[in-house]
C-alpha cells in the first residue's frame, strides 16, 4: 500500500479539503470587497452579489457571517468597509492567487485558464507548496529567454 492509499493519509487530505472550503468563501469575499473599494472606492452589498453571481440575500448572509467573523464592517444604508482582520486575510488571498497564476503562467498555461484555475488552485495548496511554487516559478523565469516563454521552446 502507497503512502497516498493510506486510509489515515487519505482522511487526513479529506479534513484538509474540507478545512480550505469553509475559509475558500470568506477569502474570496473579502478579495473582492477590497478589489472594489480600490477601484470603486467603495463595495455595495448588491456589487458584491453581481460579481459573485449570488442572490442579493445570499449575499447578505455571508456578509453577515463575515461580519461576525470580525472580517467586515456594514451598516444598514451604508457600503461595506474591511476591518485590518479582513483586509489581512485578503491581503493573504490576493498572494496566493498571485503565486498561484504566476506558476501556471510560467509552465506555458494560457491567460485565462491560468486566471481561471488559480482562482480555485489557491485556496487547496498548504504553504509548503506556495513556496515550492514561487521558487519554481522564479527558477522558470531565471530559464526563459529574453523576450520569450516557457512554451515556445
Amino acid at each position: 500500500m502507497t503512502e497516498s492509499q493510506n486510509p489515515d493519509t487519505r482522511a487526513a487530505a479529506f479534513r484538509k479539503v474540507r478545512e480550505a472550503h469553509q475559509t475558500e468563501m470568506a477569502e474570496d469575499y473579502v478579495e473582492l470587497i477590497g478589489d472594489l473599494i480600490a477601484r470603486f472606492g467603495e463595495a455595495r452589498l448588491t456589487d458584491l452579489a453581481e460579481h459573485t453571481g449570488v442572490t442579493l440575500a445570499t449575499a447578505s448572509k455571508v456578509v453577515q457571517r463575515l461580519s461576525r467573523e470580525g472580517l467586515v464592517q456594514n451598516r444598514p444604508y451604508r457600503s461595506l468597509f474591511l476591518t485590518p482582520a479582513g483586509e489581512e486575510l485578503a491581503r493573504v488571498a490576493r498572494e496566493r492567487h498571485r503565486i498561484v497564476q504566476d506558476f501556471l503562467l510560467a509552465i506555458g498555461v494560457d491567460p485565462a485558464t491560468a486566471a481561471l484555475d488559480s482562482e480555485g488552485i489557491e485556496h487547496h495548496v498548504s504553504e509548503t507548496t506556495l513556496a515550492r511554487l514561487k521558487a519554481l516559478t522564479a527558477q522558470l523565469a531565471d530559464q526563459r529567454p529574453p523576450g520569450g516563454n516557457l512554451s515556445s521552446r
